[in-house]
């Protein structure tokens, strides 16, 4: 029988790699076609994945918590019938190409937050430019590579770590013990060959010429490490949650991609006040679902996104991608205390009672952990309603590979100066402010500006009379 692989599918636009959680299966197992083979998490939601062919189980190539990219060959299977779901399968092994050799640049080499699409060695700062050509290079996961860039391990050092994984990769817990070794004093870092060589190479009098005054003091002083902050007091220290952890790295990814500008401007919503609380108890006893103001407010920003098509894009290089979809996300807040973006697909499509229904219906399911892996994809723009936490304004972070996010401050009553035909007359009001965050690679202050008036000439022109079951 043919071997089959399976393959890590897709899960979403801005979604590169995820945590293997649980394996249903092990090594011997018969497994259906379409049967649950394992259970993964992303930084959008946990998912179950089935298996795409039906048969033996004769090898898992990565273990529990690995850190794997998107596409990659996961489990082999012994398979009775190969020919299902072709697009995830091959019918033959796939071979894995020799490691391409790796460069060691002469400058510091900025952290890059794009995601990778396969392992990638940690490339080192040095004073020289080296080409390895060592055919043993090892490679590392994107969850090594991150934890070795925190503790300041370089490439030669992580190539001396004893690995316990997949064909003596290093592992999360590999690194952590080794990480504990070092702060604890067990052990020192190895010096390589090439430092070695590097030194001997040398005129050996170069050491012994005294040095300048002002690099005797640098070179007395010593450099602070992580592992040198002192914690004092009354603390606790708790490792971050998983989920905080992938928030935590999207967020920081996202502010190295785009340069984040962003604009704020003062909104009039006295008749989207005053029409809701006349019409709630009756569109909630009409349609069984509650009016909130998420879904008024969504209504007016989608269509300013048809009169704005670059808010709702993407870019890719130097090309951008108009997006003719406006789905619009909205982050949600869980009984953790983490966010996660369920997204309204096709936003300007959708009623005030369409809308109403699937803002309930995502936010429910975000709060029970029930969203599927299709709630969270394919989103063009996000909401965030800050004012929910009484915060009046905010400068949200973009989520990525949007170019875009909009918060929502708390409503509050103010007194304003009013024009009326009478002349100007201090009244009291309902208002907020909306501040929206974007790339400004691609959107400029004017362009981002004239957006934002627009989602708050439709808040303010909102129909006091409006009879929303003509809509249905």
């Amino acid at each position: 029988m043919p071997i089959v692989d399976l393959v890590l599918p897709k899960l979403g636009e801005s979604i590169m790699e995820a945590t293997i959680l649980k394996w249903h299966k092990k090594v011997g197992d018969t497994i259906q076609l379409d049967e649950t083979l394992l259970d993964i998490a992303t930084d959008k939601v946990d998912s179950e994945i089935p298996s795409t062919a039906e048969g033996i189980i004769t090898e898992i190539l990565f273990e529990v918590n690995s850190v794997v990219p998107i596409g990659t060959v996961i489990a082999k299977i012994d398979a009775k019938n190969a020919s299902e779901k072709p697009s995830l399968i091959s019918s033959a092994p796939v071979k894995t190409p020799a490691p391409a050799p790796v460069k060691v640049e002469i400058e510091e080499v900025p952290f890059t937050p794009n995601p990778v699409s396969a392992p990638t060695p940690i490339v080192a700062p040095t004073s020289n430019t080296i080409t390895n050509t060592n055919s043993d290079q090892k490679f590392f996961s994107p969850l090594v590579i991150s934890i070795a860039q925190s503790e300041g391990i370089s490439m030669q050092e992580l190539q001396e770590i004893t690995g316990t994984g997949n064909q003596g990769r290093v592992s999360k817990k590999d690194i952590l013990v080794y990480i504990a070794d070092r702060k604890a004093g067990r052990l020192q870092p190895k010096q390589t060959a090439l430092q070695e060589q590097t030194i001997a190479s040398k005129p050996t009098q170069i050491y012994n010429e005294p040095l300048p005054d002002f690099m005797q003091t640098a070179a007395n002083q010593k450099l602070a490490q992580p592992e040198d902050v002192v914690i004092s007091g009354n603390v606790e220290i708790v490792e971050m949650d998983r989920m905080r952890k992938l928030i935590a790295k999207h967020m920081v990814d996202s502010v190295h991609t785009s340069p984040h500008v962003t604009s704020f401007v003062e909104v009039d919503v006295t008749n989207m006040v005053v029409w809701r609380d006349k019409v709630k108890s009756l569109f909630e006893k009409r349609e069984g679902t509650k009016l909130t103001y998420t879904p008024m407010f969504i209504e007016g920003i989608a269509a300013a996104l048809e009169q704005f098509p670059i808010i709702n894009s993407s870019l890719e290089g130097d090309k951008i991608i108009y997006k003719k979809d406006i789905n619009i996300g909205m982050a949600t807040a869980l009984p953790s205390g983490n966010l996660i973006v369920p997204v309204i697909k096709g936003a300007n499509q959708l009623s005030i009672v369409g809308l109403s229904k699937a803002v309930n219906q995502l936010a429910n399911a975000a709060r029970s952990n029930e969203l599927k892996p299709s709630d969270t994809q394919n989103g063009t723009f996000t909401v965030t309603n800050v004012g929910t936490f009484g915060s009046i304004m905010g400068t949200p972070i973009i989520s990525q590979p949007q170019v875009a996010v909009l918060a929502l401050g708390a409503i509050k009553k103010r007194p304003v100066v009013v024009e009326t035909p009478a002349g100007d007359a201090i009244l009291v009001r309902h208002m907020m402010y909306l501040s929206m965050s974007y790339d400004h690679r691609i959107v400029d202050g004017a362009q981002g500006t004239q957006f934002l008036a627009a989602v708050a000439k439709n808040f303010e022109a909102w129909d006091i009379n409006r009879q929303w079951f003509q809509y249905l």
